[in-house]
């Protein structure tokens, strides 16, 4: 029979179930907190003395947002499946390793990253505009679209589904939006059509600033859950969309942002290499 589901917010529940795993003994001391943003999934830090911790993501089927938005919890199994995979093509440290997956609860685990450290998003909104980060933003999303077209003859068959891509960014972005604004409906599903024609490497999907934590000076790439086989401008335009963003919101900042822009497409250019960015991307991006 399923196991009875359980809500990981409700940490005397989330206790128990760590300890009929065998993750917490029953004598053992440990802190649980919600962790704040989570708006399609419950995210619980779960933290050990002597400053081990897990981080716990557990899917919802409905979305905290005003409207009607649903996604099938089993996408879960595409983030852990994503966890495994980047450490094997991302650098040591800049993703947080996979220690379990449960199905049958739509959770998974993963390792916390150690304190200090900070949401990259909040940094940009002060103006905190770190050349490293952002160099090291591009170089890791290089990196990955690279080493993951390598393997394209092992990769593409298990990320080939993209039904949450779909779902939670062409559906509620693209599509979305080009009915709220007609007149740039043309050119929205154009993109929509090319994004869904081009199929080159394993793509994040979600990748900007707020899935990016900083510690001792070096990021850390979070949030997996619509990593898919496709189109790597995508990635690009989406980091890109965001540092041009704040340049708009914080208009004093704004040559700031514009060199980081452009630092960031060099940092991926640089990364991913000359002859997949002249052969697939220069054309569109």
């Amino acid at each position: 029979m399923p196991a009875e589901a359980i809500d990981i917010e409700q940490h005397d529940q989330l206790l128990e179930y760590l300890r009929a795993r065998g993750d917490v003994q029953h004598n053992e001391k440990v802190s649980i907190s919600t962790l704040a943003g989570g708006v399609s999934n419950r995210t619980v830090l779960v933290e050990w003395p002597g400053g081990r911790g897990w981080v716990l993501k557990q899917a919802l089927a409905k979305l905290r947002v005003e409207v009607d938005w649903f996604s099938d919890p089993i996408r879960i199994q595409r983030e852990a499946m994503g966890l495994r995979v980047l450490e094997q093509l991302a650098p040591a440290g800049t993703t947080t390793p996979l220690v379990f997956e449960d199905r049958e609860q739509n959770l998974l685990a993963m390792q916390a990253v150690p304190q200090p450290h900070e949401n990259w998003k909040d940094m940009l909104l002060r103006g905190d505009v770190v050349d490293a980060h952002v160099e090291q933003f591009g170089a890791l999303l290089g990196q990955i679209h690279r080493t993951s077209a390598d393997r394209a003859d092992d990769l593409r068959p298990l990320f080939e589904d993209r039904s949450f891509f779909e779902s939670l960014r062409v559906e509620p972005y693209y599509a979305f939006s080009s009915q709220q604004a007609p007149e740039a409906a043309g050119f929205l599903n154009e993109l929509i059509a090319a994004t869904r024609q081009r199929r080159l490497c394993l793509v994040h999907g979600d990748y900007s600033p707020k899935n990016v934590l900083v510690h001792a000076d070096h990021i850390v790439l979070l949030d997996h859950e619509v990593i898919h086989w496709g189109d790597p401008a995508f990635d690009v335009g989406f980091g890109l969309c965001h540092l041009l963003s704040k340049a708009h919101h914080l208009p004093e900042h704004r040559p700031r942002f514009m060199r980081a822009a452009q630092a960031f497409g060099d940092a991926y250019a640089a990364s991913v290499g000359r002859a997949f960015w002249s052969n697939e991307l220069e054309a569109f991006c």
